[in-house]
């Protein structure tokens, strides 16, 4: 029986084909001023942004530029790149316009969507930030879509890593500016530990649209940028933990893979406990006692180490280092490291010299970060089956945005085996039948190691193939450019965020740039490009007539929508093509989510030795596994930004009032309220409200007025008198200390004391900031606890930070109020007043698509796109030819 609903969805269509179809006759309005805008002279469409951004400021809402203004850069784009934005292109644009995301599918040109909505909301004058993965793409992006805004007279700036920060600030003071999720963020932290107005590089957060929006906002969501600095060296601590754990028995631990957790078990706890007494490591009587807390975490970490983290799945050791692998794209992270001791139990276990820990200096999740604009917008190829996340925390609605040409794809029914060596001989049948037969093959698999122990087989079989995972990305470019070439076999970890997309035959710029000679020009030049178009041509008519690109995936991830990432390679533009995925019990997905049952299921069937099953119930019900996975995962995400947001709130506080102190030419005032509270508080401390005068502790506060003040008054003679009370002290108090700092500020000069306050209130205001954050890491680790004892552990964690919170403001004036009260300069300095140095730091920089991560300072020649790190003078790795300065390592 058909359902009410799937009637309603026949007769009136989905809600999201009815908000599409809501855009059409926006689209035949931008249409029908075609002919008028392409009449216009170069310099009259020029003309058209002084035009609009009049209108604007005589009371026009952007809103209604929108038609004038879509098909102004339409002809812009036409004219600077060649490229005419489908209709399709247009609805996306209004799409990011309306602050929603975009779900375009590979091929679907989302980069030119972009230049829609940034070129209409740039016309108000507060920026657009265009945010990419990676530098690489920043650049390209910015250089290539530069071209229609420096048509239309708009500026572009890029923000890649390693550029100085009068670089930065001009890039952020252009109409767009492009850079990757990263340096949006970090600028943002370092802006915020800055100590003068214009020495920040950002203006505000305005508008932003996301490319890849669900990588960087789901999947990156999960670890926070954190600026650092180091602390003492406990590398001997991890080496002594580690060398117990090997000796650990099954029964002395359990491990939940689903949660990535671990814990030690009663037994484990006895076992641990003698151990630790021999070493003389335990404090107190059992591992529980307080004083262990530090043993206990590094324990717990180590355990994790060795009984959950696998070498060449969840990270590789390279030169003598420990490199992370992204679950999600399959890459190298270099420079980034696990959190609180995890990293370094990890270079223990592998015998490898152990990083000191940091110091967390500032932090922020994106996020936060993100919800810092006032309008936000995406676009992805897969963003539908994370649409719930997306609304719920950064208030985003997802719309699927219909094809240029229909999509000509076959996706096949998964192919079940019962064994893991069943599946890769399938496999490797299946593409060397299709290699032989011309058709282009794109195989994807969630793991380095998977990638080669397939391409080991392939090599066995004598299959040609190319393998692209985090050990070879500096052939990335090159690899996915012949990707589409008839019979080509290529083997990648993951699809995600490449900004390339794959053409059948081969792609035209990258064969331009490989062997057309730079120095060639005029007609030798424009002939043997035209070769090249050709050869590419008849090689995509043999790709077509074998199917297309075949795309096969050797096991299901966790999230559906790596899956569709993967799929959505192949049937870009309307070009033919097929998908299918390869399974086996053995596979991590079926063994976490019952095998047991189903490998029963299939031997009651009769199934044979490399036979498989295939059923559309079987896609359902790992559909169903994937679902219950992604909405753990949801569920994880979403309490860790709870936690944030509590961090968040008072990020905020402390981020505006370091704005406000320092817009405020004079901070005196703020000054003067915070030496009257300090004095508030010490009196208050030893004269308690309604008590005796003989219950005064006035010995007390005139040692506590000296240690804080810097005073030595009479206050016993004082308090001494008859029916003194004590309002009459605590005004003597705020009067004779009022009267020594206007000595001072005589002595210094006014100008002289203003900058030292200033000075003085915002270095102690980071200082205590800093000091907070590690405090809140520490109670965030143990707050969970707390619901053992029936309490909510997101609760508790509310109350005790706000109370830190109130301490470090209280700390605040009381560490200001002393600092000015016993501050001296010697007259001999001809520069008493130096402004205060940051402090070292260190970035987790993660560059999701490349996998290229750079601590701050090593790579001044913003180099570590696409292509890791290559020295300025060598030959760029693309095979261009040229150097690399000259070519994709070319600053602007």
């Amino acid at each position: 029986m058909v359902g009410l609903g799937a009637i309603a969805r026949k007769v009136f269509g989905t809600a999201n084909d009815r908000r599409i179809k809501g855009y059409h006759p926006t689209v035949a309005a931008i249409n029908a001023l075609e002919d008028e805008v392409s009449k216009l002279s170069d310099e009259d469409l020029r003309n058209k942004t002084a035009e609009f951004r009049q209108q604007l400021a005589d009371g026009t809402k952007l809103q209604d530029l929108l038609v004038p203004a879509f098909a102004t850069v339409r002809e812009a784009a036409k004219r600077s790149l060649g490229q005419r934005h489908y209709d399709v292109q247009l609805i996306g644009g209004m799409v990011l316009n309306d602050g929603a995301i975009a779900e375009m599918r590979t091929g679907e040109g989302k980069t030119l969507v972009a230049t829609l909505a940034a070129y209409l909301n740039a016309l108000e004058g507060k920026g657009v930030h265009v945010v990419t993965v990676n530098d690489y793409l920043a650049k390209r992006d910015a250089e290539w879509m530069g071209q229609v805004y420096k048509f239309l007279g708009m500026t572009t700036g890029v923000i890649i890593h390693g550029i100085e920060d009068g670089d930065r600030k001009a890039a952020y003071d252009a109409d767009i500016t492009y850079g990757t999720n990263n340096e949006f963020g970090f600028d943002y932290l370092r802006d915020n530990m800055k100590y003068e107005l214009d020495h920040m590089v950002q203006r505000g957060h305005n508008f932003a649209i996301v490319d890849e929006v669900d990588s960087i906002l789901v999947d990156e969501a999960r670890t926070p940028l954190i600026i650092s600095g180091p602390l003492d060296d406990k590398s001997e601590l991890y080496t002594k933990i580690d060398a117990f754990i090997p000796s650990l028995s099954a029964e002395h631990y359990e491990i939940d893979e689903k949660a990535k957790s671990s814990t030690f078990t009663e037994d484990g706890t006895e076992f641990i406990e003698q151990i630790l007494k021999e070493a003389g490591m335990l404090q107190g009587e059992t591992l529980y006692d307080i004083e262990n807390v530090t043993i206990v975490h590094h324990l717990n970490q180590a355990l994790r180490a060795h009984k959950l983290f696998a070498r060449d799945k969840d990270y590789i050791v390279k030169n003598d280092q420990v490199v992370i692998i992204d679950e999600f794209t399959g890459r190298m992270m270099e420079g980034r490291r696990y959190s609180e001791g995890l990293h370094q139990a990890l270079e223990a276990k592998e015998r490898v010299s152990i990083q000191p820990e940091n110091q967390t200096l500032a932090s922020v999740t994106f996020q936060n970060y993100f919800r810092l604009y006032n309008k936000l917008s995406g676009m992805t190829g897969t963003a539908l089956t994370e649409a719930e996340e997306l609304a719920d925390i950064y208030n985003l609605e997802v719309l699927d945005v219909p094809t240029n040409l229909p999509v000509q794809r076959v996706d096949d029914d998964d192919e079940v085996y019962r064994t893991t060596r069943e599946k890769d001989d399938a496999l490797v049948t299946l593409i060397k039948e299709c290699s032989e037969s011309g058709q282009p093959m794109l195989v994807g698999t969630t793991s380095i190691e998977r990638s080669e122990e397939l391409s080991a087989k392939l090599k066995k079989a004598k299959v040609e193939h190319q393998v692209l995972n985090a050990r070879f990305h500096e052939q990335e470019a090159v690899i996915i450019a012949q990707a589409g070439a008839p019979g080509a076999v290529t083997i990648a970890t993951n699809m995600a965020g490449r900004g390339t997309d794959i053409q059948l035959g081969g792609n035209l710029d990258m064969r331009i740039s490989q062997e057309v000679p730079a120095e060639l020009e005029g007609e030798a030049r424009t002939k043997m490009i035209d070769e090249i178009k050709a050869d590419i041509e008849a090689k995509k008519q043999v790709a077509i007539k074998a199917g297309g690109l075949f795309v096969i995936g050797t096991e299901r991830h966790e999230s559906r929508r790596i899956d569709n990432q993967l799929r959505g390679r192949s049937g870009r533009q309307g070009d033919p093509g097929r998908s299918k995925f390869f399974l086996s019990l053995e596979d991590d997905l079926m063994r976490i989510f019952g095998s047991e049952r189903m490998d029963g299921m299939l031997t009651k069937l009769g199934l044979k030795e490399g036979e498989a099953i295939i059923h559309p119930w079987i896609n359902k019900a790992l559909e169903k596994a994937q679902k219950k996975v992604e909405a753990r995962n949801f569920d994880i995400r979403k309490n860790l930004l709870k936690f944030d947001d509590v961090m968040n709130d008072q990020r905020k506080v402390i981020f505006d009032q370091r704005i406000d102190l320092m817009k405020d030419a004079s901070v005196v005032e703020t000054v003067l309220d915070m030496r009257h509270e300090v004095i508030e508080d010490i009196v208050a401390k030893h004269i308690p409200p309604k008590a005796y005068a003989e219950q005064w502790d006035v010995e007390g506060l005139h040692d506590e007025v000296q240690e804080i003040l810097n005073l030595d008054v009479p206050v016993k003679d004082w308090a001494a008198e008859e029916g003194i009370a004590d309002e009459e002290i605590l005004d003597r108090l705020k009067k004779a200390a009022d009267e020594a700092s206007a000595a001072k500020t005589a002595n210094f000069t006014p100008d002289l004391m203003r900058q030292v306050e200033k000075s003085i209130l915002l270095q102690i205001l980071d200082h205590l900031w800093r000091e907070h954050l590690v405090a809140l890491d520490h109670l965030r680790n143990v707050i969970g606890y707390r619901g053992y004892g029936q309490r909510d552990p997101l609760q508790e964690y509310k109350t005790e930070s706000f109370e830190l919170f109130q301490a470090l403001l209280v700390n605040l004036r009381r560490m200001v109020t002393q600092q000015l009260a016993h501050v001296q300069l010697r007259q001999e300095e001809p520069n008493p007043f130096e402004r205060p140095e940051m402090p070292e730091m260190h970035e987790q920089r993660i560059d999701p698509d490349t996998g290229e991560n750079v601590a701050s300072g090593d790579a001044a020649d913003g180099q570590d796109g696409a292509f890791g790190k290559v020295p300025r003078n060598a030959p760029c790795p693309c095979g261009s030819g040229k150097k690399y300065k000259h070519c994709h390592g070319k600053l602007s």
